[in-house]
């Protein structure tokens, strides 16, 4: 059995480009106090546990039973991991500055936003088989997200490093006397799952080793 528990906090400035092609997502190159925050690789809190049961091999006097009962393995895996972070990022471009990527929602840091959980729990059972003396034969068995718990994403394009939190609109709109070059709708559902990871998974294999 093996059991790891991981408590950490990742910070940075922000990172340049987070995907081949796409403009960074750093709001202010020169104001770097106002990037500082969670860095997308947060993570506060990991636990994987881990255990192999493998039996030791013992006599029922009939070589069938025998051939039968023994040889099988179970092993698992467990982990949980708290939510990564959100950036509350703009539609709309409300800087002007051609980058699409970089806007957040006026009054929120960096990565401000913590998402979902994620937990999830896979089995493997192993039959070995003996196949004369030089050639061992494996049947698996394995589970993935045995339990088939609904681990929800924040997220709505492709990569998962961008979301949106509302939409600038750039028209003029006047009010008390001011007039102001366009203003911000905030989404009522910005931090409401929209999707998620793979839902239960079984698999099949046979694996000779000789």
């Amino acid at each position: 059995m093996r059991l790891g528990y991981t408590f950490a906090k990742a910070i940075d400035d922000g990172q340049d480009a987070l995907v081949v092609g796409r403009p960074g997502n750093v709001q202010n190159s020169y104001a770097l106090n106002l990037e500082r925050g969670l860095s997308v690789t947060d993570q506060r809190s990991r636990l994987v546990a881990s255990a192999i049961y493998q039996p030791k091999r013992f006599d029922l006097g009939s070589q069938w039973a025998n051939a039968v009962a023994n040889g099988w393995q179970v092993s698992s895996v467990f982990t949980y991991g708290t939510g990564r972070p959100i950036n509350a990022t703009m539609a709309g471009d409300p800087n002007q500055d051609n980058n699409t990527y970089n806007d957040r929602l006026p009054g929120y840091r960096r990565n401000a936003f913590i998402g979902p959980d994620y937990c999830t729990t896979d089995i493997r059972v192993t039959r070995s088989l003996r196949l004369g003396e030089r050639v061992n034969l494996q049947v698996l068995v394995e589970s993935f997200n045995t339990f088939n718990r609904l681990n929800a994403q924040i997220t709505i394009s492709d990569d998962g490093f961008l979301n949106s939190a509302g939409q600038f609109v750039a028209f003029s709109t006047k009010a008390a006397g001011k007039v102001y070059p366009g203003q911000f709708l905030r989404s009522s559902n910005f931090l409401s799952p929209n999707n998620a990871y793979a839902p239960r998974q079984v698999q099949l294999s046979i694996r000779a080793n000789f």
